[in-house]
């Protein structure tokens, strides 16, 4: 098979620093760059700029290591920067530790050649002089070269949405597919870059399909760009959309602000839960169109939040959580026993109001903005997932945040406000709605149970599992409802609710 080799053209030391931060956010920990060319060919500019864009400080120190061989940074990706133009042997590598460095950082090595074969997996950079710029090649492993490929793809796609020398950082990546940055254009202005590739080679469930189908989640930007657009069209503070590739799943849209919604200290401010609260209500005024437009040629159909999404989501719970805390997996009986007692919940749901919902309607998806008046105080993103569903869901979202710990009391206020606001609009059934709401909230609680420990093992993402002991709690909260009790008696039995509180 024939290597990958990519090139780039870089004209001038501006083209040179861009194309660090392209580098930069494609790295991940592990990964050595070899970086080779004759002196004044670069390489130690290229570095700089990889390195600056890692700590996200564009006037950090970068001196060449030349001396030294080796110069540690703290970064998003701890990043050690190494010159082995003055190594006097081979066998002096294994003495700066750089295999060590790479275990949880990158490495940048100047003058590779110095130790032969002994960096067999770098990934290979080149820096040649044209006589009007430098050229550089890569090669390397696959999977470094397809995040590399990638990373360019999303800087010709910012040069033809006219955003020539804009500069990247890397934002966010979050549970899904899907990676944030944060682009700064020429003028000084500030957008948000989604990277959301199509989703492929998922896992075939039994029913022949992949879990991402079944639940009903995005599967292409399409969706994204549609929900925004509705729920701009409605007054709301969604992002707009810039540009858009909806075929590579790239899409340039609005920078919605820069306060998180929860405190400095990440605690929840009632005021900022109240007003979602209210925001939530005031979404569900109206229902919402099942087809939305992305453009004038297509049209994103609202999916709808059926038995079969919930269904497949509550299984987290069996398939991840049980052989999790109880070190086997569930049974056949188990299985079985489990989802006949949703079942029966799910019929119960299909009887009540039905709206949009968001999904993930909680602190991390939005933007507080202080400043403003209104609505247009708070800031929606991460919209791709939206579906027609019980109109409880996001309100249990919300007053019962997954990523911080909701004391009693200001879950009580968050759903007080929602129905406040909504019988203020009209006729609105408030026992039909805590019933709802308590289903909601008891099958959104038994899916993260499952997701947290899913992307924990199978995604290698650890830090989802320290929210475990906060979802029992609020699990154990949510099923005081009595419409819940037979699910709560098997829960207790099945050890589902024991844990330290959080």
């Amino acid at each position: 098979m024939t290597a990958r080799v990519l090139e780039r053209f870089l004209p001038d030391e501006d083209a040179t620093t861009l194309f660090g931060e392209d580098i930069a956010v494609a790295l991940r920990p592990g990964d050595i760059l070899a970086l080779k060319g004759d002196l004044g060919a670069g390489k130690t500019t290229l570095a700089r700029s990889i390195i600056r864009a890692l700590a996200g400080d564009a006037e950090l120190d970068v001196p060449s290591p030349t001396f030294t061989l080796v110069q540690s940074y703290e970064a998003r990706i701890p990043v050690h920067h190494f010159d082995l133009y003055r190594l006097a042997d081979p066998d002096e590598l294994e003495e700066l530790g750089l295999f060590e460095a790479t275990e949880e950082g990158v490495a940048l090595v100047e003058w590779p050649e110095r130790v032969g074969d002994r960096l067999a997996g770098a990934i290979r950079l080149e820096l040649h002089d044209s006589g009007e710029g430098r050229l550089a090649v890569i090669a390397g492993p696959e999977e470094a070269m397809l995040r590399l490929e990638r990373s360019f793809a999303i800087r010709d796609f910012l040069n033809n949405a006219g955003e020539l020398r804009a500069h990247r950082a890397f934002l966010l990546g979050d549970a899904s597919l899907r990676a944030y940055e944060t682009v700064t254009t020429r003028l000084g202005a500030r957008r948000i870059l989604m990277n959301a590739p199509e989703r492929r080679d998922e896992p075939l469930l039994e029913c022949g399909r992949p879990y991402s189908q079944v639940a009903h989640l995005a599967q292409s930007v399409a969706a994204s760009v549609a929900t925004a657009n509705a729920i701009r069209a409605r007054g709301f503070s969604a992002y707009q959309v810039y540009a858009q590739d909806l075929e590579t799943g790239l899409l340039l849209t609005e920078h919605l602000g820069e306060t998180p919604f929860l405190s400095p200290e990440g605690e929840p401010v009632t005021e900022r839960y109240v007003e979602a609260a209210r925001l939530l209500a005031a979404l569900h005024r109206d229902a919402w169109p099942k087809e939305m437009p992305v453009n004038d040629q297509l049209v994103h159909e609202l999916p709808p939040y059926d038995r079969e999404a919930l269904g497949i989501e509550v299984s987290l719970l069996t398939d991840w959580y049980m052989p999790f805390m109880a070190g086997r997996p569930a049974n056949d009986a188990e299985r079985a026993g489990y989802m006949e007692r949703w079942n029966r919940l799910f019929a119960r749901l299909e009887h009540f109001e039905k709206n949009l919902v968001l999904r993930d309607f909680h602190s991390p998806n939005l933007i507080w903005r202080a400043e403003r008046e209104g609505f247009d105080r708070l800031g929606l993103i991460d919209l791709q997932d939206a579906v027609c569903g019980p109109a409880a869901y996001d309100v249990a979202s919300l007053a019962l945040d997954a990523r911080v710990t909701m004391p009693e009391a200001l879950e009580r206020a968050v759903v007080e406000a929602y129905c406040a606001a909504r019988a203020e609009q009209g006729p609105f059934d408030r026992e039909a709605f805590d019933e709802a709401y308590a289903i909601c909230a008891t099958q959104r609680n038994s899916k993260l149970l499952g997701t947290f420990v899913r992307l924990e093992q199978r995604d290698h993402k650890p830090f989802y599992i320290k929210h475990l002991p906060r979802i029992r709690a609020y699990l154990r909260r949510a099923m005081s409802h009595p419409v819940l009790d037979e699910l709560r008696v098997f829960y207790e039995e099945a050890g589902f609710l024991s844990g330290d509180e959080a």
